[in-house]
């Protein structure tokens, strides 16, 4: 019973969040163009915003939800299995690696020709902030998709 239960709210969660990324995408690919400063080759999309900040939050549920999950796995497990327990402290220090090299690697360059609403986030911290999270989803969605390859491959073989 509870395994259907939560195979059940795993789909509804997903299709949720399905439907509000095509949500999100058909705004920004559809939501037509903006012309900044009145130049017209500057035209970006009207809902770049929104798009960022739908990004930055699935980015953040993510790694709460991996934390979280790292911390409960290492909790439970460390009772039984001391040694297993560490798989899950692993993943919550690898995240911090991840982050801490990610942040590193950053680029501090200022962004030319911006509105003076967006010229306090360019500063240093704030740059390098950005280039962060924007790292660390390619760096995610790759190992997701490595995964899911590596995941298909694997099972075709030991069949």
């Amino acid at each position: 019973m509870a395994v259907t239960k939560i195979k059940k709210i795993s789909s509804w969660t997903l299709i949720a969040v399905w439907v509000l990324s095509l949500a999100v995408f058909a705004l920004f690919y559809f939501g037509g163009l903006d012309t900044p400063m009145g130049i017209d080759e500057w035209k970006n999309p009207t809902y770049t915003g929104e798009l960022l900040m739908w990004s930055y939050f699935l980015l953040g549920i993510c790694s709460i939800s991996m934390i979280l999950f790292g911390l409960t796995q290492f909790a439970l497990k460390f009772k039984t299995n001391p040694k297993s327990s560490i798989m899950g402290l692993g993943v919550i220090i690898g995240f911090v690696l991840l982050l801490f090299i990610t942040y590193s690697i950053g680029d501090v360059t200022p962004l030319p020709n911006i509105n003076s609403d967006s010229q306090k986030f360019n500063i240093d911290s704030w740059l390098k902030i950005t280039d962060m999270w924007i790292y660390t989803m390619y760096i995610l969605i790759s190992m997701a998709a490595i995964a899911m390859v590596w995941g298909a491959v694997k099972k075709a073989i030991s069949k």
